[in-house]
């Protein structure tokens, strides 16, 4: 007959401090305080699940109680001690499970058993695992012990969750806080025992169950035994992906691909191919989330550390990340994160995830990003002041200002006819650059500072009458129209709190080229704010002229609605409509809550 299987995370349990894997800090500091007997009489092992708590604990409680230590204070694993602990028959260590022993009956007792000397060696080492299930009265009949205990006793407390123990437990503790188990550091270990056991595993397989085990050794050890199971001792990618319930990079490298070219037919054919073969949508989502923080990362050399992927896709993953602009990966990732979200209330979870997949594939055109690198200027204020050659820009001015600075120009031209010195240009003139045309400046002999003629002037007023002109024929009503598309795009885009915000302000033309929002709060009036760029460049798409915009905040004073009631109020209003209120409230003797 042969022999009993065991478990992986049971044979492989580490039995030596320098076996325990992940965990260098810990386990250095407890053999310097063995070498140096300088051991506290209570540790505190707290830490995520399966990283080696119970097990360091097992091997301190048997390395202190060793009659023959080696020079790494290890235990010799050949004395009476030793031999005992392995066969379970030490008197010396007690294990207590407080998850199902949390009475206060079960402390006393195990504080009974403390006033009695160890028969062998030279500690009784009581080791309390999930300690943070002790009940209040339990912690508080095990503080005395725990503080003043017999010079032979020591306690080792394990806990997952250490924000439930007691300060007063805590401060009477030395703590350690194990952590989780890298991913490198478990594909090592788990490498090693598929050697042990005969096993052929790809190195990416051993990775997957790694990052899904999530620094929980124990997690990585089951999942290595269910895979080497179903794929009788041949692990690999594929297999490891599909038993674990994962779609492979592959998938998500191609479905990228046709994002980027908006392939939204192919996009869904490929997610229809998945969904049939029994992956949920949000497997799907939650690997996006994923596979775009992978791609941010290939973005920058310096992050390209925290890319943890098997070795063999990391270059695929800076290739893609090469042909993926950040702001499309930064949308991306809003997006998905968004289904995410709302994943678990959608009716259709099959249509929320094909929507999800759809937005990606405008993302590009929603974004409007140039793959050529070119930065696009689409600030309609920076827009309005470039000067491109051959042309003069002129903004019309509202009624505070002057209209056209006529006076400061005759100024000049008078002294340039009485004084040979050159005149600089009037402040309040925009004329572009040397090259722009009919504003060619004759350069005096004396030096190269242009001075205003008479002919200048003339062309700019020229110029200033065009515009106005051209200023003249937008209406009020064809702003009107034009402010009902933005509207329009707002809905069509779900940003239905500028929509309804839009949809209370009113707009005024008191002059030629000067439109105002008036909004009736200053919230809507902020709204307005931080639109005002956008439809300030719409008018000017649709018109080709360049208007100014203001801002009006009307808010009128006492008026009803205004301002939130409180519940005293209400009930005033409620009452003066119903009188029988005041009767039925007494009747019940019931009191408003003010």
């Amino acid at each position: 007959m042969s022999d009993q299987y065991i478990v992986s995370a049971r044979k492989y349990r580490p039995q030596t401090f320098d076996t325990v894997v992940g965990q260098e800090h810990i386990t250095t500091t407890l053999k310097n305080s063995i070498r140096t007997n300088h051991l506290a009489h209570a540790f505190l092992f707290c830490g995520p699940r399966g990283v080696g708590k119970t097990t360091c604990a097992r091997i301190l409680a048997k390395t202190l109680n060793c009659e023959h230590p080696t020079e790494n204070m290890e235990a010799c694993d050949r004395c009476t001690n030793c031999q005992s602990f392995n066969n379970n028959t030490s008197f010396n260590v007690f294990e207590l499970d407080a998850a199902s022993n949390n009475s206060v009956e079960d402390i006393r007792n195990l504080t009974d058993q403390v006033r009695f000397s160890p028969q062998q060696g030279k500690y009784k080492v009581y080791i309390i695992d999930e300690v943070h299930m002790l009940s209040t009265a339990a912690f508080n009949a095990f503080l005395k012990t725990l503080e003043e205990p017999p010079s032979y006793a020591i306690f080792i407390l394990a806990t997952t969750e250490k924000h439930k123990i007691l300060p007063t437990i805590l401060s009477r503790c030395q703590i350690f806080d194990f952590k989780r188990i890298t991913t490198n550091d478990t594909v090592q270990h788990l490498a090693q025992i598929t050697v042990k056991e005969n096993i052929v595993a790809d190195e990416a397989a051993l990775h997957v169950i790694a990052q899904k085990s999530e620094g929980c050794m124990r997690d990585a050890l089951s999942m290595l035994d269910r895979i080497s199971s179903f794929t009788n001792g041949q692990l690999s990618y594929a297999a490891t992906m599909e038993h674990l319930n994962q779609l492979d990079a592959e998938f998500y490298f191609k479905i990228t691909d046709l994002i980027l070219a908006s392939d939204i037919a192919s996009t869904l054919l490929l997610l229809d191919e998945v969904l049939d073969r029994g992956f949920e949508g949000d497997v799907i989502l939650n690997g996006f989330l994923e596979h775009f923080r992978n791609l941010l990362l290939c973005k920058d050399a310096r992050m390209a550390k925290l890319l943890d992927v098997p070795n063999n896709h990391k270059p695929i993953y800076h290739e893609k990340a090469a042909q993926c602009p950040p702001s499309f990966i930064l949308s991306a990732l809003n997006v998905v994160n968004e289904s995410v979200l709302e994943y678990k209330n959608a009716n259709n979870r099959r249509l929320h995830t094909e929507l999800c997949l759809i937005r990606l594939c405008y993302l590009l055109q929603a974004t409007k990003i140039d793959f050529s690198g070119e930065k696009k200027n689409n600030n309609p204020s920076i827009a309005a002041q470039t000067v491109q050659p051959n042309t003069i820009t002129v903004q019309p001015q509202s009624t505070a200002a002057p209209t056209y600075t006529s006076t400061i120009v005759e100024q000049q031209i008078v002294k340039e006819e009485t004084t040979p010195e050159p005149q600089p240009i009037a402040p309040t003139q925009n004329i572009s650059s040397e090259k722009c045309s009919p504003f060619a400046a004759s350069e005096n002999a004396v030096g190269s500072t242009r001075r205003i003629s008479r002919n200048m002037l003339q062309a700019t007023n020229n110029i200033a009458n065009t515009e106005k002109m051209a200023m003249s024929d937008l209406t009020l009503e064809m702003v009107e129209h034009i402010f009902a598309q933005y509207k329009q795009q707002l809905k069509a885009e779900n940003k239905s709190i500028l929509f309804n915000a839009f949809e209370t302000i009113k707009l005024e033309m008191p002059e030629a080229g000067l439109l105002q929002l008036i909004s009736p709060n200053k919230i809507t009036d902020s709204y307005a704010q931080s639109e005002r760029g956008n439809i300030q460049e719409l008018i000017k798409k649709e018109t080709g002229l360049l208007v100014s915009i203001s801002n009006i905040a009307v808010i009128e004073e006492n008026e009803p609605g205004e301002r939130a009631l409180s519940k005293a109020e209400v009930f005033a209003l409620m009452a003066e409509k119903n009188p029988m209120l005041h009767q039925l409230k007494d009747a019940l003797k019931m009191s408003i809550d003010y």
